[in-house]
């Protein structure tokens, strides 16, 4: 059966989406300050510049508004660990992935932190999706993960662990960035401060996996 060429995004397709994308970053500011119940539609609507009946159209409820927010911050958090791939050579795809994951701290913090606010809370309109695709993804890099400790390119540890250890501290800069800057004077805006975390992240992590 011959393929139908994918058709083009229309002029009203990409209005559409450019709206609900006005919304959710819109929204986005207030859920990772407030939380879902401090922040109302008409906050959101107003920060959007629309009214609160057109934010209605696109986002028929508040709920149904934060879970399409968290599964965005769900696609851009995750996109780093989908680029690691079998092919490469581990501890640079592993050093890779630090690198990118530093770099969503920095470009995402109110993403990060709304994430978080949300795994503390128990993830109650999220968890359906973390048990099924991101498990699913996590289960797929730790299978690849123990295929490199088998073949000894890196040493062996859990492979779950070694994903939790990173995702811990790449976004502890986004998370905790009143703690970094109080100590440090520095948030990862700072270009210098950034390439010293990564650098250092990086080295704590890879020699801690290096092959002995």
């Amino acid at each position: 059966m011959k393929q139908q060429p994918v058709k083009p995004p229309t002029r009203r397709s990409r209005a559409v989406a450019a709206k609900r994308s006005t919304i959710m970053d819109a929204a986005l500011e207030f859920f990772s300050l407030y939380g879902i119940h401090g922040t109302s539609l008409d906050q959101v609507a107003e920060r959007a510049d629309v009214s609160k009946t057109n934010l209605l159209y696109y986002f028929p409820s508040k709920e149904e508004l934060y879970v399409a927010v968290l599964k965005g911050i769900l696609d851009v958090w995750l996109a780093p660990l989908k680029a690691l791939r079998a092919d490469q050579e581990p501890l640079q795809a592993i050093r890779e992935y630090i690198r990118l994951k530093l770099d969503v701290s920095r470009h995402h913090p109110q993403a990060s932190r709304l994430f978080c606010l949300e795994m503390i809370q128990g993830a109650p309109l999220l968890k359906l999706e973390l048990q099924g695709g991101l498990k699913a993804l996590v289960d797929e890099k730790s299978a690849m993960i123990e295929r490199w400790i088998a073949e000894g390119h890196i040493a062996a540890v859990e492979p779950h662990h070694l994903i939790f250890m990173l995702w811990a501290t790449t976004q502890h800069y986004a998370d905790f960035w009143v703690q970094v800057e109080a100590v440090t004077g520095k948030t990862l805006d700072d270009e210098a401060f950034f390439q010293q975390t990564v650098e250092n992240v990086q080295r704590v992590i890879i020699d801690g996996i290096r092959p002995r």
